[in-house]
Formats: C-alpha cells, structure tokens, sequence
C-alpha cells in the first residue's frame, strides 16, 4: 500500500513542462514553478493519470505531442467508468461549468471517482476557480464523493519537511 498523498495531473501540467519558454513572465512564471515542482517535489506524491489526460496531450503539433507523452509515460492511469461518466453529467448538467469545459469536468470527475487527494493545474477558468469551487464541491458531494483539493503547483510545493 502506497501511503504518499494521491495527486491527478491535469493536462496544463505536461504542457507548462515541455513547452518553450514563454516571453510572457506571468507564463514563464508558472513554467518555471511547474519544472521546479516536478523536479522537487513530484516524487512525494503518487501521481496518476486518466484517458482525458492522455488524448489531450497527444493532440496537436506531433514532435510537441510527443514530448507531452514522455512526460507522463509510466504514471498510473485511474480508469474511466460508468461512475466517473455519472458525475461528468452531473456537473455540466449544472451549468456551472460551459459546454466547451467538458474535459475539464471529466479530470475533476476521474479524481473525485477514485478518491485522489489533489488535482494539479494550471486552468484557473474552470478547475482551480475559488469563484465555482465551492459551488462544485457540493455537485460532487452530491454524486456521493468528495473534491479533491485543487491547486496550481505553488500551492502543492509545501516546504522541504512541510514545515
């Protein structure tokens, strides 16, 4: 049994690790947080994956999309079920989240399903949104699980001992 805390990586995660460094300094910012913390802190937590995950990061520019893939190649993948389709409904039959944000209810969806601790991303418009989180905890809630915490890598560096 694996007694590390459980964190789902959403799909802005391997795209801020492998894309070229911006000349915006907000995104040059968050590219460098997100190597910092894959480079540091990855490895005291066991990290999983879902399909949604994968078919986001194969699409686009091939080489680019390769380079997604490396990254999280060997990451357990957490399965979609009926359940995790169950609570996908659920919060887009809300209306809190607009069509186009799908995915991102199914990566909330898969983390919720199987328990996971945290979701780590980068999409603040429709995942980490303290505006919709609490609206969305009580969806989820309602599907009978819980909401993983969600947060943007800064917020899941911790200190060297969590001190």
């Amino acid at each position: 049994m694996n007694d590390k805390p459980t964190v789902y990586i959403e799909t802005t995660i391997p795209s801020f690790l492998t894309s070229r460094p911006s000349s915006d300094l907000v995104v040059a910012g968050k590219q460098e947080v997100t190597r910092q913390w894959w480079e540091n802190r990855k490895n005291n937590y066991h990290l999983f994956v879902s399909q949604f995950l994968l078919d986001e990061v194969s699409g686009g520019n091939p080489e680019v999309a390769q380079k997604r893939i490396k990254v999280v190649e060997g990451i357990d993948l957490l399965e979609v079920d009926d359940e995790v389709i169950r609570v996908v409904k659920m919060i887009m039959s809300s209306g809190l989240l607009p069509a186009k944000a799908e995915t991102d209810a199914a990566h909330i969806a898969v983390a919720s399903r199987h328990g996971i601790d945290f979701l780590i991303t980068w999409n603040c418009t429709h995942i980490a949104n303290a505006e919709i989180m609490s609206k969305l905890n009580y969806i989820v809630a309602e599907t009978g699980y819980f909401l993983p915490t969600i947060c943007t890598p800064d917020e899941l560096f911790g200190g060297t001992k969590n001190e």
